[in-house]
């Protein structure tokens, strides 16, 4: 059982929800964000996204846009991302790490090499935002070679008839795009996900995990009161921006985004 299969069904037995939030890679620079993946599950967080800086990330909104121009300057590249999570499990073998990102970098380090080194760096999962069913044969054979789990997207917009498409090969969670448009734009109402959710029980058995515009510890237990899990992004990036000085790091950085990530984990553990 995988790390994120572990999780969910732990979860699950104690009878609540997951909290995933998420950061980017070298946002403002390598210490700051490994220190942000460092502190995150003692402030709740179950799973844990890292955003994987890209020069043209289509389906973000501004807030990680201007996370992963950070993320850039402060000297990502995929090989440091992989460092920082090898880094991160010399204390913690337990959190589940999901990469988020585009096929362009895998694809430049060469898809078999990166579900490898990615595996053994302590990646359990993949979510490639840009990256279509009907070109998945790129990783997903290396993938599953490597015990990676492809997550996979859906969005309101899914047909029913495309569902099944999207959904072959997928493992460890189907996270629910809730809006149509980029990232920390809007948030969807509780009746829009009370009706989205049964279309994805319908035909799959994995957990659904809900992103897209959650912001508020409200929010987020509406949102795994209707699925298994929150993912929270923006509305951290945002924070940790507030706090920079001229593109910086402060003292202040890296205690204000665990602090807010304290209060969504609090509205997520009461929510049921």
């Amino acid at each position: 059982m995988s790390r994120i299969a572990r999780r969910f069904a732990t979860l699950k037995a104690e009878g609540r929800g997951a909290l995933i939030p998420y950061l980017q890679a070298c946002d403002p620079d390598y210490d700051t964000s490994l220190s942000l993946l460092r502190g995150m599950p003692g402030a709740g967080a179950d799973l844990i996204e890292i955003g994987v800086p890209f020069s043209d990330p289509s389906a973000d909104g501004p807030t990680i846009q201007a996370a992963a121009v950070r993320g850039l300057k402060g000297g990502s590249t995929m090989a440091r991302v992989l460092d920082m999570v090898a880094t991160f499990r010399r204390d913690d073998d337990d959190t589940p790490i999901i990469l988020m990102g585009y096929c362009n970098p895998i694809d430049s380090y060469g898809p078999a090499r990166f579900c490898v080194d990615a595996a053994r760096a302590g990646v359990d999962g993949l979510i490639i935002v840009d990256l279509p069913p009907e070109e998945s044969d790129l990783i997903d054979a290396p993938a599953r070679d490597a015990g990676l789990d492809i997550i996979r997207l859906v969005a309101p917009t899914t047909t029913d008839d495309r569902l099944p498409r999207v959904l072959d090969g997928a493992s460890g969670f189907i996270y629910y795009v809730s809006i149509t448009g980029v990232t920390g734009t809007r948030t969807a109402s509780e009746a829009e996900l009370a009706a989205a959710l049964p279309r994805l029980r319908a035909v799959s058995d994995l957990p659904v995990a809900i992103g897209f515009g959650i912001r508020t510890p409200d929010q987020a237990a509406t949102a795994v009161r209707a699925a298994d899990a929150a993912v929270v992004a923006s509305a951290l990036i945002a924070t940790l921006e507030a706090t920079l000085d001229e593109g910086a790091a402060t003292a202040r950085t890296v205690p204000a985004v665990l602090e807010q990530l304290r209060s969504i984990a609090d509205g997520v553990r009461k929510a049921r």
